[in-house]
């Protein structure tokens, strides 16, 4: 009797989209490969919490082998992609080894932009690992020390003055968070920083923050940024970064901690599969999300240009992500008819504690409502009940102590103190 070959399906990252997809394969009738650098599976939307000490790493990272451990049918590399051959329908890795498919899906993300001034990305880090964040993380409360003892006045303010470029939803809650831990979670702690020391500016070239929110919400943004502390710069472009400084316009910012949240661009997989991409590295893809004469080759989450049922691209988010990996596997499995359709359930930023703003369409909420709903929709999209719950906890007791549990600097403190101060030199 002869065995029928099930169909290979590889998938390359394990971000949200494709960890979606392979959760749809599960025990299915269907050998699936997963393929991703980390063993980890990562809740992006939260990072900038880890990096301002309101949770640890382990909150909002999962083992991707547990996730998919109920799965007999799915594998995991880990393993890193340099190449695809689409006419021998195999995956080249960079451990040398060749995996081969008859679907793939790449769902490889994305990666900061700098607007071809890759230089700064040294003094300006942004947030899209666990190390990222742990490395912006050290970098704030070691300027924190810094200042508490430092008696010259100059380099005093320096210290006690960060910068974030960047007025999307991931540069106005990184100010956020920063302005609340420095003036409220951490002053009370130290004895020569008030809540008056601390000084937060928030960059953004465009003529408001929040450009995709309705611009009503923008000005609630702004609003309650303010009341925050944060000084907000519109409409002027960073011209220069250094190791202690950011030149926006004619000003010049004398700081010690950047974070970078102004720009992201694809992961390099079109260029693995030849395809046509935008000015960003986004893949087009056709309705189906496969690659144009390219069927058996899917395309979604940050790396795939995909338009939406207005014509404009659709943004690079959790929900995106998660939909279009639920839409190849049904399509995989022979139960999905018709072009890709994103339902849109509408857009959440967080502005610190008990301040959200949230975009239902016709229904635009802000203020202690929208941060609820803000709480929920991420506890919800958290990978695991231990996850859930640790958040939980954290939230309610930061909310009421404005304690940061996870304040803790790590690896050699006193080389990287230096460091603070020798960049320069």
């Amino acid at each position: 009797m002869t065995r029928i070959r099930r169909p290979k399906v590889v998938i390359v990252g394990a971000g949200f989209g494709g960890l979606e997809a392979a959760k749809r394969l599960a025990n299915r009738d269907v050998d699936v490969t997963v393929i991703d650098r980390r063993n980890h599976h990562l809740f992006q939307p939260l990072l900038y919490q880890v990096a301002t000490a309101a949770l640890s790493p382990a909150d909002i990272a999962a083992p991707i082998r547990s996730i998919l451990a109920h799965a007999a049918n799915i594998r995991v590399l880990l393993d890193g992609v340099c190449g695809v051959v689409a006419e021998a329908n195999c995956v080249r890795l960079e451990s040398g080894r060749v995996v081969h498919y008859d679907w793939l899906i790449l769902a490889t993300g994305s990666r900061h932009s700098y607007f071809g001034r890759d230089d700064w990305s040294r003094y300006a880090p942004g947030i899209k690992s666990i190390e990222d964040a742990t490395a912006v993380r050290r970098r704030v409360l070691l300027a924190l020390e810094r200042a508490e003892t430092e008696s010259d006045s100059a380099a005093r303010n320096a210290l006690l003055t960060f910068v974030v470029i960047g007025g999307g939803p991931t540069g106005v809650e990184m100010a956020g968070a920063i302005a609340e831990l420095a003036r409220k979670s951490v002053s009370r702690d130290f004895r020569s920083i008030t809540p008056h020391c601390s000084r937060v500016v928030l960059i953004e070239a465009g003529p408001r923050l929040l450009p995709s929110f309705p611009e009503r919400l923008s000005r609630l943004t702004h609003r309650a940024l303010e009341q925050l502390g944060v000084e907000i710069r519109l409409g002027a472009a960073v011209t220069e970064i250094g190791p202690h400084h950011v030149r926006c316009g004619k000003e010049m910012i004398m700081t010690h901690s950047i974070v970078w949240a102004a720009g992201v661009q694809a992961s390099p997989a079109g260029a693995w599969i030849g395809a046509d991409c935008d000015r960003t590295g986004r893949v087009k893809v056709a309705p189906e999300l496969n690659v144009p004469n390219q069927e058996n080759i899917f395309v979604i989450g940050d790396t795939a240009a995909c338009s939406g049922d207005h014509g404009a691209i659709l943004p690079g988010t959790a929900p995106v992500a998660k939909q279009q990996g639920r839409y190849v596997a049904a399509r995989i499995l022979g139960r999905a008819i018709g072009p890709f359709r994103y339902r849109d359930y509408g857009n959440l930023a967080t502005i610190g504690r008990r301040r959200a703003v949230a975009d239902f369409g016709r229904i635009r909420l802000s203020g202690f409502l929208a941060w609820l709903i803000w709480c929920v929709a991420h506890i919800w999209f958290l990978v695991g009940f231990r996850s859930r719950l640790s958040v939980t906890l954290n939230w309610a007791w930061n909310y009421f102590t404005f304690a940061r549990s996870a304040r803790l600097i790590t690896g050699p403190v006193h080389s990287a103190a230096a460091a603070i101060y020798s960049e320069a030199a």
